[in-house]
């Protein structure tokens, strides 16, 4: 998997889709923003498999991609991790194989010996509330945030396919191919 975020438009049953492949890098979003810019045509659906990373990269191309009205899509081998669902969540359709792998934790802002604890914590709960707006902006249950505040920077704990719907990360479980 690529160390930071690839973006590329393969045809894909006669259509063209972009994928996002990769590890979500700090300044992945600036050129996610340039790349769209080179697109002749928006392709309709984005196909994501991604580890995770950077929370606030994610943000930022989940908020580009509901801005231009197009749906995520993850088929029965893509894993889509960490920060990677915040991208998921901004599908105006949402469609994940169920056998594709979704997980959450808590986020991981890195140790830092310089700032006092009250002011980490402080940033962290910042962090989080953003998120959780960001979330109910994309019409996903904040409690989402839950099980990945229960679970380890370290960990993954995958959300089943009734999870993700509960949860609406998902608005299609089941093979895309089918989902229309």
């Amino acid at each position: 998997m690529p160390n930071r975020l690839t973006f590329a438009t393969p045809q894909w049953q006669g259509e063209t889709v972009l994928t996002l492949t990769g590890r979500i890098s700090e300044g992945d979003a600036t050129r996610f923003s340039d790349y769209l810019e080179t697109l002749e045509a928006l392709p309709s659906q984005v196909y994501l498999n991604s580890p995770g990373g950077s929370v606030s990269d994610a943000l930022t191309i989940g908020r580009a991609l509901r801005a231009r009205d197009m749906n995520t899509v993850m088929s029965a081998s893509d894993i889509c991790l960490s920060a990677c669902p915040y991208i998921l969540a901004a599908g105006v359709s949402r469609i994940a194989d169920a056998d594709a792998m979704i997980g959450v934790h808590q986020h991981y802002f890195g140790q830092n010996t310089v700032l006092p604890a009250f002011v980490a914590v402080e940033q962290i709960q910042r962090g989080q509330g953003e998120v959780m707006s960001y979330l109910q902006e994309m019409g996903v249950d904040p409690l989402i945030m839950q099980p990945a505040l229960m679970t380890p920077s370290d960990e993954i704990y995958l959300l089943t396919p009734v999870e993700r719907s509960t949860y609406r990360l998902t608005t299609v479980d089941g093979d895309p191919e089918q989902a229309g």
